[in-house]
This record gives C-alpha cells, structure tokens and sequence, in this order.
C-alpha cells in the first residue's frame, strides 16, 4: 500500500481495480482543516485523465505492474513482440498500441507495460529515424518563414515537414507528439 507522502510523478497506482499513474500532484495544507493531496492521474487501461483528491495519510494500493523489454517482430493485424530475456513471443492487439504503431519498426526495442498479465501499453524510445516515402515538392518561391507540407513516412504515419524535405530523406520524428524534429544526412 501507498500513502500519500509516498505521491510522486510517475508513481503508479491501484483504484477500485484499474492501474492509474500519477502525472501531476501537489500537497496542499489550509489554514483551515485538513491537508490534502490534489491528483491528475492518467487510467493506463485507456489513457484518460481523472482529476482526483485524496485526504492526507490515506493508503491506496500498489498494481500488479511490471515493464518489460521487448523486441517488435511483424505485424498481421496483431502486432507481435519477442521478450528479450526469455525469448517468449506475444501478439498484441492494435487498441494497446494507440497511435504508438504509427512509428513501429522492424527489430525496434520497445517497453511494455503489463498489468495482471496483460500488455496494457507500449512505450516507444522517445525518437524514431524513418524515411519519407512519399512527399510533393516544395514549390519554388514558396518560402514562408514555417511553411510546411505533409510527407508520408516509411511505416505508413503522416506528419508536417519543411519544405526542403523530399522523397527518399531520412527525418527525426518525436514518438511522443508525432512532430518533426530534423532531417538525417
């Protein structure tokens, strides 16, 4: 069991059977009655987002919880993953993964989250190098300071990219955001 001076970022938690992590806390002490803990928690079954206040000293318990390595091997409408210590391989539903598929490669090591056994999400490095399969010209003249155009990215994602970027460059994107961040020489 947690107490609330255990709170921290990052910490995760167990309410009324469902894994929450905390993202945001702050103890506050009024002058008047007691102290309390002001929460944002984020539900890792489906990433939404509670607001929730818990009076202080209060206990709330610890999830079966543990993260794994794991190696992406292929995709054939489940995507598959290889444990990288035991060698185990799982398929996992394309709901668990969200938008993190969009920026899956072969062979790419990834975490997983699992929760009584069951993969509840992926975490992705924070950035992937992928090549532009497809992208329309940058029109000459056209150089407004932050102009940018869509490219279609080697796994199938679309993201906004300069206008210098061309078929066949090899570009940085954020995993997190989906944003460009700089081209590959």
């Amino acid at each position: 069991m947690y107490s609330t001076s255990d709170f921290r970022n990052g910490l995760k938690l167990l309410i009324d059977n469902v894994p929450y992590e905390i993202t945001y806390f702050q103890h506050v002490k009024p002058g008047k009655g007691p102290a309390f803990v002001r929460t944002k928690i984020r539900n890792l079954l489906n990433q939404s987002i509670l607001e929730k206040t818990f009076r202080a000293g209060e206990k709330v318990g610890k999830p079966d919880i543990s993260e794994i390595n794991m190696q992406y091997l292929y995709s054939d409408g489940s995507f598959h993953f290889m444990n990288l210590e035991s060698y185990e391989q799982i398929a996992i539903e394309e709901k668990v993964l969200a938008t993190s598929k969009d920026f899956l490669q072969e062979n790419m090591e990834v975490r997983v989250l699992v929760f009584n056994g069951e993969p509840v999400s992926v975490s992705l490095p924070a950035s992937v190098e992928l090549l532009v399969s497809k992208c329309d010209p940058g029109l000459k003249g056209d150089t407004v300071s932050g102009a940018s155009k869509p490219a279609t990215l080697e796994t199938g994602a679309v993201v906004q990219v300069p206008l210098f970027i061309n078929e066949g460059d090899k570009v940085r994107v954020d995993t997190r955001s989906g944003d460009y961040l700089e081209r590959i020489q």
